[in-house]
């Protein structure tokens, strides 16, 4: 299935701006890509391409197969950002190397996803007033889906580990993955623990601080690729 055929998001660098790298974001339970036009502006601002999947647990295959096609067409380098049910997405597609990738940020992983949120459940996504409201409206979210059972039998399955840098973003009030329960789905990754991020942490009340976050662990990584130049070249 072409990426044409699922929904998606774009948000371009500026223009007259060489794209630094492509971000290819992968949402979470019951997100959909517009979810994620306050995050995707952000980093493209910043001069990072961006590209916003479907939710995988509505169609596995079809996102799967979407993502795939992003990652031929971007311009590297590549960096798969998955929330909730997307992060175990992107890690097992770049564990399996069905998507060639330079880095992985992975934010609130779930975990074994045992817990089921009946009340409050915009509360317990996500810690920004403004975000909330975006929630409440419903255009971009299915609420109810945080359920044990949407994650898919694929994405609860182990993944040996990756040799790519990872950025691990959680929430340190996530009532849904509590950090505790999840810290050993980090290993390797270097985490950074959001102060009030709930679980929807790239949309926390801090998400500047978290996209400030991300686009540094974007230059460093552009900076680990590129070689050094002489003392008289200008940039």
């Amino acid at each position: 299935m072409m990426t044409t055929q699922t929904p998606h998001a774009a948000f371009d660098e500026p223009d007259g701006l060489a794209a630094r790298g492509t971000v290819l974001v992968l949402p979470g339970r019951g997100e959909r890509p517009g979810l994620y036009q306050r995050f995707g502006r952000r980093l493209a601002a910043d001069a990072y391409r961006v590209r916003v999947a479907g939710d995988a647990t509505a169609d596995l295959e079809a996102v799967s197969a979407q993502v795939k096609d992003f990652a031929a067409d971007a311009v590297g380098p590549v960096v798969l950002a998955g929330s909730d049910t997307g992060a175990l997405l992107a890690r097992h597609l770049v564990a399996s190397g069905a998507v060639p990738a330079d880095a992985l940020v992975l934010a609130g992983l779930p975990g074994t996803g045992k817990r089921a949120i009946v009340n409050e459940e915009v509360e317990l996504r996500a810690s920004c007033p403004t975000h909330q409201t975006i929630l409440r409206a419903g255009e971009h979210v299915e609420l109810g889906a945080l359920r044990p059972e949407r994650i898919p039998p694929l994405l609860r399955e182990p993944v040996p580990p990756v040799s790519v840098p990872v950025l691990g973003l959680h929430g340190d009030n996530d009532f849904i993955a509590p950090f505790a329960e999840v810290a050993g789905d980090y290993a390797g990754a270097r985490v950074s623990l959001v102060d009030d991020g709930r679980h929807d942490v790239l949309n926390s009340a801090h998400h500047r601080s978290v996209a400030a976050t991300i686009v540094l662990f974007l230059e460093n990584l552009r900076a680990e690729r590129t070689p050094v130049t002489g003392a008289g070249d200008v940039r």
